[in-house]
């Protein structure tokens, strides 16, 4: 009688690659996160900027970033190397964030927050190609799911610091000091370089299957149709996924303070960080379908709850639930996009996954604002209106991931 013993797949047989691209997004994300939610602060405290400077500069970083996310994907693709693309873009990220301390007017705050940006541009496709290389099917929910959740813990972890570094500093005062945002912008450093090292030591690139003429044009030609629907899929939802901002705006209109907003980005982001591992392991045991459907539903019952909220309490149980939606469904898609691409496609399709995503944001938060002012006919729904129709879309969405997407395997 024969035994057959089946492989492990637990978190210790994931290769370093996996690993080596954790510990860096967890301390990139500490770097980040420390700085990024004070720019509008000291744009606007420090530098008395407008709200239309603040857009401005998001606007421009975030596009550059989306854009970018296509060409270097597809270039890691050509190339059949993912490492040091995503190296370089760490790189130039850590290299331009120190110039903030400099800042003394808004351009200069552009230009580090456009090189910021071209960084991710250059390291989020072939970052998550490596990803998707460095394991077999069986894993990629698993390595997705811990890769999101050492990035949400490096973002819980930098929001900490930040406010630690504000209680310390000028506890008490209302607006940002910049003796303060230098300070966060020293510290934030150190994780930023440690971060690029990890990836540039630790990890190594992986033979890519295939052969260049199956390497695609930087178009959509070649995809499996499967890809194709998928991206039309997330379109959709993302048109109903505005910029997070609305949520703190909502949640600030119902009485929270902004310590206590302080506490709802760290309540979400934990419980972000202890779903994506356990959620992406799931997903490798029964579907990246059926993850992705309940976290989108789950995202129009929270949308839903926003609508109709009118306690503060309310809106710290729906950013819970926040939470756990983007660990069910955020490294869950992307270990979809594996599931229906080739090896020497995979660059080129994270690039295009993550664009599609990143570009459609910006409608998205447009037609969020318009919404809120009770424009057209939602006249009279005031803050509830844009998150029904987010909602609305989410459903959609689930439904044509439930029953138009063919299936996977």
């Amino acid at each position: 009688m024969s035994i057959t013993v089946k492989p492990r797949t637990g978190w210790r047989t994931l290769p370093r690659n996996v690993w080596a691209a954790s510990l860096t997004s967890f301390l990139t994300d500490i770097s980040s996160e420390m700085v990024i939610n004070l720019i509008p602060l000291f744009l606007a405290n420090v530098l008395g900027e407008k709200t239309v400077i603040v857009g401005l500069i998001e606007g421009i970083a975030e596009t550059t970033a989306s854009l970018l996310k296509i060409f270097s994907g597809w270039l890691s693709d050509r190339l059949g190397q993912r490492k040091w693309l995503a190296v370089t873009g760490y790189g130039l990220s850590t290299i331009a964030r120190p110039f903030l301390y400099f800042a003394a007017s808004w351009p200069l705050v552009l230009l580090v927050r456009f090189a910021d940006r071209v960084g991710k541009g250059v390291r989020t496709a072939p970052r998550d190609a490596l990803v998707a290389d460095s394991v077999g099917e069986d894993q990629w929910g698993l390595a997705f799911g811990l890769h999101r959740a050492a990035d949400t813990g490096g973002a819980f972890l930098g929001l900490f610091i930040a406010a630690l570094v504000i209680w310390a500093t000028q506890a008490g005062q209302v607006t940002l000091a910049r003796e303060t945002f230098q300070v966060v912008v020293l510290l934030s450093v150190i994780p930023a370089a440690l971060g690029v090292l990890a990836l540039a030591l630790a990890a190594r690139d992986v033979p890519i299957t295939g052969t260049q003429a199956q390497v695609p044009r930087l178009s959509l030609r070649g995809f499996d149709r499967r890809f194709k629907i998928f991206l039309v899929i997330v379109v959709l939802f993302t048109l109903g996924n505005s910029a997070d901002a609305f949520l703190i705006l909502r949640a600030q209109n119902l009485g929270v303070s902004a310590l206590g907003i302080m506490g709802l980005l760290l309540t979400f982001t934990l419980i972000y960080t202890l779903v994506s591992g356990p959620a992406g392991a799931l997903s490798d045991r029964i579907g990246r379908r059926r993850l992705i459907v309940g976290g989108w539903l789950l995202y129009g019952l929270v949308y839903l709850g926003f609508a109709l909220a009118n306690a503060g309490w309310q809106v710290w149980l729906a950013y819970g639930l926040y939470g756990v939606y983007y660990g069910l469904a955020e490294g869950t898609a992307k270990a979809l996009v594996a599931d229906v691409v080739t090896p020497v496609q995979r660059g080129t399709a994270y690039g295009v996954y993550n664009a599609a995503v990143g570009l459609t944001a910006f409608p998205a938060s447009f037609i969020a604002g318009v919404l809120w002012q009770g424009l057209g006919p939602w006249t009279g729904l005031g803050a509830s209106a844009p998150f029904l129709f987010g909602a609305a879309l989410a459903l959609l969405a689930a439904l044509l991931m439930a029953f138009w997407l063919p299936r996977l395997r």
